[in-house]
């Protein structure tokens, strides 16, 4: 049910039971939460984390895929769709939200965009959905020239859990 991407340097598949210690490192690294909630994530609650992937895909048709890079097998990232029922404002309920997170080690190396790219030419022809969204943290530059890359052109401000975030829509293109 849930589709594996490939590209030229990654592979977008299923999570497995055995890429908890990657994905707890990534996400237990205050670098690569700085602007995911700020404070570094226990095993326990990246485990949790892992369990949404799957879950997302049974209840909603789309979720998260673990990031492999393809040269070495490494974990290096999840990155997908959601509808986290966010208490946010604008509402973006019901609309699928792209969003990703990448090992330290990956930064600054083109592979958001590339995995990016390839979840979204997957949701243009495999979803119903007209148009994407994505909320950044304004400080966060990297994954702001990430998002505009692919296309999310209309960048509003919002709120969510009281604090400001960017809100980026993108719109379905035309097929």
């Amino acid at each position: 049910m849930i589709p594996v991407l490939t590209t030229e340097r990654l592979i977008l598949r299923p999570h497995r039971a055995e890429d908890l210690d990657a994905v707890a490192a990534m996400t237990g690294d205050a670098e690569v939460m700085r602007y995911i909630g700020g404070v570094p994530q226990p095993r326990e609650d990246s485990w949790r984390r892992m369990l949404c992937g799957p879950a997302m895909w049974m209840l909603l048709g789309y979720g998260y895929w673990i990031v492999e890079r393809r040269a070495d097998g490494a974990v290096i990232g999840q990155l997908g769709f959601a509808d986290f029922k966010r208490a946010m404002e604008p509402s973006i309920e019901g609309i699928p939200e792209l969003g990703y997170v990448f090992a330290a080690h990956a930064h600054g190396q083109g592979y958001a965009s590339e995995g990016v790219a390839a979840a979204l030419r997957w949701a243009d022809s495999a979803l119903a959905a007209d148009q994407h969204v994505a909320i950044i943290d304004p400080e966060n530059a990297a994954s702001i020239r990430v998002i505009e890359k692919a296309g999310f052109a209309i960048r509003e401000p919002a709120l969510y859990k009281d604090e400001p975030i960017l809100l980026f829509r993108r719109t379905r293109p035309a097929l």
